[in-house]
């Protein structure tokens, strides 16, 4: 544990990642507690990570906003309460990290935290959490993704129905419009995300690997250049021995009669 941030291993190549109160009022998160969340998803990828699934320990909270404190006292030049580049490196690590990472929002999210929940490559949220950026309300601006990301997520019609109010959205309508992967009851969000893991864990780390390389770069890229990046991102994924043979064995599978349901999903 580092701070109030904890790993633990739910089996080989999933970890779980849970944050305590952020160390200020109302569960925001402090610059201290997001740089030990950095060193913490670091130390999970150095330890073999495939999938990581990001919680919370607080009740009716998942990960708030910025401690306002904090911003107070950087741009007054004076120091945080810990660095405040681990916002920057944990969004790195999230997105473009070698692992899958899963947000399992049990609570409210907002500001900063909302937009740690938008850098991961899924996410389960409880019925009863609401995503809110109320930056607008505070007078500044969503400066790590807020705008950027969720528009890509939900697009900009309701992205500036979020920014330009300030107003939260509910776990459901988010879902809705494809924002959240999974909407279940409350208390099961870990359960459902450390699912999902343990499925990932099970593919070739190869694979995972590049296909999630394949996600975060195609963002930033047209589709004409995207396409390209595809094809040699996956011309390198089929030439692994590993694949050539599981191509081999699975096709094998196929010309004895076995179905696509059977081969690929173990279905009956």
């Amino acid at each position: 544990m580092a701070g109030n941030v904890s790993l633990q291993w739910d089996r080989e190549g999933v970890a779980l990642i849970t944050v305590g109160d952020g160390g200020a009022s109302n569960h925001t998160v402090t610059a201290a507690t997001v740089s030990f969340l950095a060193d913490m998803l670091d130390e999970a990828i150095g330890g073999g990570a495939r999938a990581i699934v990001l919680a919370s320990s607080v009740e009716g909270h998942w990960l708030e906003h910025a401690y306002l404190d904090d911003i107070v006292q950087l741009v007054s030049g004076q120091a945080a309460s810990g660095d405040p580049a681990g916002w920057f490196r944990s969004l790195q690590t999230l997105n473009r990290g070698s692992a899958v990472t899963i947000a399992a929002i049990n609570g409210d999210t907002s500001g900063g935290g909302c937009e740690l929940g938008w850098a991961c490559d899924l996410r389960v949220a409880e019925e009863q959490a609401r995503f809110s950026q109320p930056e607008v309300i505070i007078g500044a601006g969503t400066g790590i993704g807020g705008t950027s990301r969720l528009m890509r997520l939900i697009g900009r019609t309701v992205t500036a129905e979020v920014v330009l109010t300030g107003l939260p959205l509910t776990a459901r309508r988010l879902y809705e419009l494809g924002g959240v992967n999974r909407l279940v009851g409350k208390g099961e969000a870990v359960a459902q995300a450390l699912d999902i893991a343990r499925h990932i864990a099970t593919l070739p780390p190869h694979s995972v690997a590049g296909m999630k390389k394949m996600l975060g770069e195609d963002e930033d890229l047209n589709q004409t250049d995207g396409i390209a990046n595809d094809q040699a991102i996956s011309q390198s994924l089929f030439a692994n021995p590993d694949s050539v043979a599981s191509m081999k064995a699975i096709q094998a599978r196929f010309d004895a009669g076995e179905s696509m349901d059977a081969v690929y999903w173990h279905a009956a």
